[in-house]
């Protein structure tokens, strides 16, 4: 179950990583409200799975899954270049992540 929550807290990371940029240096409130809330939704989450994972492969989680989801929200939505390199450095984002899932206790 604490994994659930870390990759929930994950996929909340890549919503308020989104909403950061959508907030245009928190000029438009309702994205600014977005931000603060899915990142007080991640935090809570990453904090509950942390009761129980390992910090540094759970945290390696976090991150990765809010990296890769933010990039490819960027190249889905908002017309991010998807070349070969950034998309050979998003599978070994997520080699790295699976990598350090699989080496933990």
């Amino acid at each position: 179950m604490a994994w659930v929550l870390v990759v929930v807290a994950g996929l909340f990371e890549t919503v308020f990583a989104v909403s950061l940029m959508l907030s245009d240096g928190f000029r438009h409130v309702g994205w600014s409200v977005a931000f603060v809330a899915a990142a007080a939704v991640s935090f809570s989450l990453l904090n509950a799975g942390l009761r129980t994972l390992p910090v540094g492969s759970a945290y390696a989680v976090w991150v990765g899954i809010g990296a890769v989801g933010t990039a490819v929200v960027g190249m889905v939505w908002f017309g991010e270049p998807a070349g070969a390199a950034r998309l050979l450095s998003i599978v070994l984002v997520v080699a790295g992540v699976v990598g350090l899932q699989l080496t933990s206790r």
